[in-house]
């Protein structure tokens, strides 16, 4: 196989001008993905979810932006930044009962949880006010998930 080398590598302001980075004004979804290891037991539920038991869980954060003028709505390390702070440092290898808020640990509680910890980082740093969060996925197992949505988290909670 052979490979072409560049013989020009492209130069900010003589290749590329200022105006030409960002190439639309189209709002773009976003994803980045994150595993965690945790503990839980859930309570009133009978089946082997009632014991002790872990999960590794996966979680895919996905939200939506218009590009700057550089032609970047979020960077993505802003939203592993996020991410980290506000869900994975606080619950990975955590007994999932004894750091979330009072709930009954399901993924449907803490898919919801998940979404109001990256929105409210998202409306107190004020750096991206053109971002939303889209949707948060909580995988519980490989083949099991529970997700939110922006539309679902806006609508009145009797929809």
């Amino acid at each position: 196989m052979t490979y072409e080398i560049p013989r020009n590598v492209q130069v900010f302001g003589e290749h590329i001008q200022a105006h030409q980075l960002r190439y639309h004004n189209r709002r773009v979804l976003l994803s980045k993905e994150f595993t965690f290891d945790s503990a839980h037991h859930l309570h009133q539920y009978e089946g082997k979810c009632k014991n002790l038991h872990g999960h590794t869980y996966k979680v895919q954060l996905m939200m939506s932006g218009v590009p700057d003028e550089r032609g970047i709505s979020i960077d993505f390390s802003d939203m592993k930044r996020i991410a980290k702070a506000r869900i994975i440092d606080p619950l990975d290898h955590k007994y999932l009962n004894e750091v979330l808020p009072p709930m009954n640990t399901t993924a449907e509680n803490m898919v919801v949880w998940m979404y109001e910890q990256v929105q409210e980082a998202l409306v107190e740093e004020g750096l991206y006010p053109n971002i939303r969060v889209e949707e948060v996925r909580l995988w519980e197992t490989p083949t099991s998930f529970a997700a939110v949505t922006r539309q679902w988290m806006e609508a009145s909670s009797d929809e």
